[in-house]
This record gives C-alpha cells, structure tokens and sequence, in this order.
C-alpha cells in the first residue's frame, strides 16, 4: 500500500489523475481538474474557521499503487486527518466507471472534549477567466429554489451570496461544468469569492452542533463533466437546468433535440444535422418569408418610379416624402413589409446561433474534409503568417468566404435602398459580416451559410413568380 497525502483539506488534481472527461471518443481527453491550482479543486473548510489548523492540514490514506485508475471497476478512497484539538475528519471519495458522478462523505468525529459549532463549507475552485464570453454564460451557478443563478464573474464584488434551498451549487465554462449537490437540500446558501487567479464557489451548510463524543456524516455527489443535455437528464437533481440558452432558451432546447434525433436515427454526422435543422427551421418560416420576399418583389418593381421621383424633387425633401407615400398607396405596397416578418424569425435566429455556440455536441465533431471540429473556427492550409482580425490558428476560413458571397449575392437579389448612402453602407455589410465570422465556431458558420443559401432560393422564386 501506498501512502499519500493531501494538504490543506483539497482535493487535488493527481486524485483524478486518469477520470478525464470526452464527449466523442476520438478527441483529445479534457483535464476537469486543473493541475496549476496548488490549493487544489474542491476544497473543505468551516465558515467560522473553527478549526484553524485545517488551512494547513495535511490528509492522508492509502491506495494501491502511486496513481488510481478507475476504468473497469468502482474504487474508493479515503483520506483522514486529526485536529491538535482532537476533532477527526475522515472524506471518503467513491469513483465509478459508468458515471460522472463522485460520491462524497464527510465524516466529523469530535473527541475534543468540547461541542464543535460551526458551518460546513465545501468549495469549488477553478482559474478565472481572464475575459468573459460575450456568447455564452461562464462562471458560477446554483438551483437555488429551485431556480437557476448564473452570476458573471464581473458581478460578484457587487453581491458575493445568495441564500434559499440550495440543490447544488457549479462552475462552469462553455462546454463543461463541475457541481456539488448535498445530498440532502435544504436551507443554505452560495458564497462566491474572486481574484486576480481563481474563481471559487462555495455551498455553505446551516450551522450544526457536533457534542463531544459524537459524529456527524455529510453527504455530497459531485459532477465532473460535459454540459450534455442528454447526460445531464440521466442524472437527475435538475443538473440540466445548469445548460440554459439565454432568453431564447425556450426555442433552443428543442432545437437541441432536434440535432441529436437527427444524429442517431438518421446520419451520424452533426454538419449534417446542422444543415437537415436549418432546413427544418426554413420550412417552418416559410410563409413568413414568402410574405417578406413577396413584398420586397413588390418594391423592387417601384423603384424605378421612386428614381424619378427622387431625382424630380430632389431638392424638396416634403414634395418628395408625399409623392413617395403617394407611389406606396397607389400600388398597394407597404414598405415594412419586408421587414416585419423578418424581425419575426429573429428569436429563432439568435436561438439557434447560442445554441450552436454552446451545444457540446460539436466539441470535435468532424463535419467533411478540413472541417474536422465543429466547434473551432474553419482553417484551411494552416500556416504561421499573423492575418488582421483572425484568432489563431491562422489559415484560410473557407467557409467563411462563402459565407459572405451567399449574403453578398443576397444583397444584390435585394431591392437597392433609397438613399445612397445607406445602400453603399448596406453593400459593406457583407464584408461586415465575415470578419465578425472569422473566428465563430464551423458549425455557426455553416448554420448560417445554409440558411443564406435557403433565403435566397426562396427569394428568387418569390420574385420570379411575381414578375
């Protein structure tokens, strides 16, 4: 047997030295616990710091071998450390091979000849991030009752703790996310704590009263893993309200399924599933936009009038405001018309954009050729040559370049704007567009490629027919 030790009452990195988390089997493994936090992940201690010595403490227990490797059976591991005051805490982890799951018991046994009043506090640490997203949420959370907190890491100095029935308490990142979550919810509260290097989230028990003489059990369940729906749900304790798409979230969640019912009944390809959702989403649209691309037809065939017009009265803004108004009521055409239904399908739009940026799903997945990571930018020819506006890794976004044909040839299907300026403007959109792009996920980018294509196969047969 082994002896190793663990100080400061953490949980260090080694202790899961091979339990790393993958979401499709052939990409590279992610390390949940990061190895440059000295302190450690998940850290114990009491609110009221009644046992001083425990910032220093160091655990001990015994494993075979110098590293524990849970892949083909359950293993446990306990570690066990004594007060100067003589209060035992012994914390006894459970790994198993089918989940990601930890079980977690905290064990008190107070031979101290005094009763031990004091908060149980069990926290999770992790490196702050520099910069927060601007996409999707990254940070703190907890199902406090039984409604989900998200608090931005900029928020925290403005209120560090919130009270309620606590489920369980997370830190998350864009794909991933770890959680404790008592085994018994009930009165608590989290407490947030950041500086220049980490971020830590704390679930801080009511206070409890252990006599001499006596123990107390605490159980937990900690999650170490991916932000899958599908994964989140098996699990239960409402870990899947932690996955929330925004204000839109309503729209996204099903659009999720959606994508995943398309994979596994039908092409095991989530480019594909991308573009088939895209499809589904464009025929549920399809008499909005049938509306607004019949009225942009329309305008387009006044334009000419409205040239003249405007170069008639041209220096009577009045005269060439009513004779315009005029042209509208005499052909029937409503100039919101094309865009009313437009705005419509944004909610959808945005929805499905957070939901592509967030999905997990996409985190390696491959789609064709040089697209072999949904979830990364496309690069073609990767080379070291620094470009303007683009994140590494450097390369050719191919896609992205499509990208921005589709909506420059969709602009020129468009009806050209009234006035000169805002057209050229408008005209620059396009180009707008793909440096925003540039460093947008594969999967977003084909997403909107696709439905480009769409709008504009749509668009001309709209205007065909009412030629």
């Amino acid at each position: 047997m082994v002896k190793i030790s663990e100080k400061g009452a953490v949980f260090k990195s080694y202790i899961l030295k091979n339990y790393r988390e993958t979401t499709n089997v052939d990409s590279p493994l992610l390390e949940m616990i990061p190895p440059d936090i000295s302190d450690g992940t998940l850290r114990l201690g009491f609110a009221s710091n009644s046992l001083g010595a425990l910032d220093d403490a160091v655990f001990s227990g015994e494993v075979d071998g110098d590293s524990v490797d849970i892949i083909h059976k359950s293993k446990e591991i306990s570690f066990v450390w004594t007060s100067p005051q003589g209060v035992t805490i012994e914390k006894k982890f459970s790994f198993s091979p089918d989940t990601y799951m930890i079980d977690l018991s905290v064990t008190l046994k107070n031979f101290s000849g005094a009763p031990l009043r004091d908060s149980l506090v069990l926290s999770l640490a992790k490196p702050a991030e520099a910069k927060e997203s601007r996409y999707g949420f990254t940070g703190p959370s907890a199902l406090i009752n039984n409604k989900l907190t998200q608090v931005k890491t900029k928020k925290i100095k403005d209120k560090n703790t919130y009270t309620g029935t606590v489920k369980w308490v997370a830190v998350q990142n864009r794909y991933f996310m770890s959680a404790i979550i008592p085994d018994d919810p009930g009165d608590g509260s989290m407490h947030l704590y950041l500086d220049d290097k980490i971020l830590q989230n704390s679930y801080v028990r009511p206070e409890t009263m252990i006599d001499s003489g006596t123990q107390h059990v605490f159980k937990y369940k900690l999650f170490f893993g991916p932000k899958s729906m599908k994964v989140l749900k098996g699990l239960d304790y409402d870990l899947v309200k932690a996955v929330h798409f925004g204000m839109f979230d309503i729209i996204a969640k099903p659009c999720v399924w959606i994508m995943n019912f398309i994979y596994d009944h039908f092409i095991p390809n989530y480019g594909v599933a991308i573009i088939m959702l895209t499809l589904f989403t464009k025929i549920i649209l399809w008499p909005l936009g049938n509306k607004s691309y019949k009225s942009m037809a329309e305008m387009k065939k006044i334009q000419p009038l409205m040239a003249e017009i405007r170069e008639k009265y041209k220096d009577d803004k009045k005269r060439m405001n009513e004779e315009v108004m005029g042209l509208y009521k005499t052909y029937k055409v409503n100039p919101m018309g094309g865009c009313l239904p437009m705005l419509a399908q944004i909610p959808i739009f945005f929805a499905l954009y957070r939901m592509l940026y967030e999905a997990i799903e996409l985190r390696h997945a491959p789609f064709f050729w040089w697209i072999n990571d949904l979830s990364a930018p496309d690069r073609l020819f990767r080379f070291d040559i620094s470009i303007p506006f683009m994140q590494p890794p450097y390369g050719i976004p191919v896609l992205t370049i499509i990208m921005g044909a589709s909506m420059f040839l969709q602009q020129k299907m468009s009806p050209p704007m009234g006035d000169a300026t805002q057209a050229k403007m408008m005209m620059l959109m396009p180009l707008v567009f793909t440096v925003m792009f540039i460093n947008f996920s594969s999967g977003l980018v084909l997403y909107w490629l696709v439905n480009n294509i769409i709008s504009m196969a749509q668009q001309y047969y709209i205007q065909k027919k009412n030629v």
